[in-house]
């Protein structure tokens, strides 16, 4: 089955299309035409995935993912959230929304954070969300190479180790994303 992945983010992708499997063949945006920068204005992370599916659906007809996802941290009231990817202003820059975050927190005790993904799975233009959420802690430094985002300072609950310093294998299965996919993988089956 084709789906589109409502995303251009090479890193999106090919975790997605990890977790789906065989099963699913992902198309980016680019690869069904689509090469518009798809508006993000609601304030849920729900609203945003909708609006980013319906967007793809009512101009392409295609069976569509959508998410947004974020992070939250509990001493800030759960800001970034769907701020998380233009949190210093500037959208997609990783490296600066990590230092904002440190330099915001520094010196606050409750590092307690979690990662949040909502994804709209839209067939025949009906929507269906799926949810996920880990629960971790943000570091004081950067730890880790691999993955995106917050990844390098964000260690979730029961590991020593940030997202950054773990495989896709190891992080795809506990991930926010992951979680996630998870229950729309369980849905799919149903359907």
């Amino acid at each position: 089955m084709k789906l589109c992945l409502a995303t251009n983010n090479a890193h999106k992708v090919e975790e997605l299309q990890a977790l789906l499997g065989d099963k699913f063949q992902l198309q980016t945006l680019n690869e069904i035409g689509c090469f518009d920068d798809i508006p993000e204005t609601a304030d849920t992370f729900d609203g945003n995935s909708l609006q980013k599916a319906m967007y793809v659906w009512e101009r392409f007809q295609i069976d569509c993912i959508a998410d947004d996802s974020g992070l939250e941290v509990d001493a800030l009231n759960g800001e970034p959230g769907v701020f998380s990817a233009r949190y210093a202003g500037e959208h997609g820059n990783h490296a600066k929304n990590i230092d904002k975050l440190l330099e915001t927190l520094k010196g606050v005790e409750n590092r307690a954070a979690q990662f949040r993904s909502v994804i709209t799975l839209l067939i025949d233009g009906k929507p269906n969300f799926f949810e996920g959420i880990i629960r971790g802690k943000i570091t004081h430094e950067k730890h880790g190479e691999k993955g995106f985002g917050y990844d390098p300072i964000f260690m979730p609950e029961g590991y020593d180790r940030t997202f950054a310093e773990m495989t896709m294998e190891e992080k795809n299965p506990i991930s926010h994303r992951g979680l996630a996919v998870a229950k729309m993988i369980e849905f799919l089956k149903k359907a």
